[in-house]
């Protein structure tokens, strides 16, 4: 059975009627860690297949307002759920999966944990302070400014987003491993 138990038992173990939370927590944290992965994953993964290459062909001043305007929109409550959540549904699963003794599931999860911070902190470091600069520099109505605004932002954001996707997918990968072996 994935989430532990003798075979012949329901996920959700009943007791006179009770339902066993520890069997829900169990069953519930690790998979939601998986979900949020991917979905933290996909959101990096759809700006390196789609909407950074998009962009690239599209003139200076229409590619710099609209990532400033895409900067403006992904900050919601959307967003900070998967990239907020992703890694502490993930941190409670390597606790989960260490205090059930899943020592081969924990390992694997806690490199996943490890992966998703390293994007966090790629965000945090490399594409944050970009995003930052590129709204400071405001609406470049002149084509040589937004030339300037874009050679100083796209090159870097783009290659170290692409660093991020990959430490992302490790982690999912990650995830789902832990969670498999449980």
């Amino acid at each position: 059975m994935l989430w532990g138990g003798s075979p012949g038992r329901a996920a959700l173990a009943r007791d006179g009627g009770r339902v066993d939370v520890t069997q829900v927590v169990f069953g519930f944290v690790p998979v939601l860690a998986v979900v949020l992965t991917g979905l933290f994953a996909g959101l990096f993964l759809s700006f390196s297949m789609a909407v950074m290459p998009g962009l690239a062909r599209v003139e200076d001043r229409a590619m710099v307002e609209s990532m400033q305007r895409i900067n403006s929109a992904i900050l919601n409550p959307v967003f900070a759920l998967v990239f907020v959540g992703a890694p502490v549904a993930v941190l409670g699963s390597v606790a989960l999966f260490f205090a059930a003794g899943a020592h081969a599931s924990a390992v694997w999860t806690g490199v996943g944990l490890v992966a998703l911070v390293s994007a966090v902190v790629v965000t945090f470091t490399v594409n944050v302070p970009r995003n930052n600069a590129l709204d400071a520099a405001g609406s470049s109505s002149r084509a040589g400014e937004a030339a300037a605004v874009r050679a100083a932002f796209e090159p870097v954001w783009v290659r170290w987003n692409h660093v991020r996707t990959l430490m992302a997918v490790v982690g999912l990968v990650c995830c789902a491993a832990g969670l498999s072996l449980h």
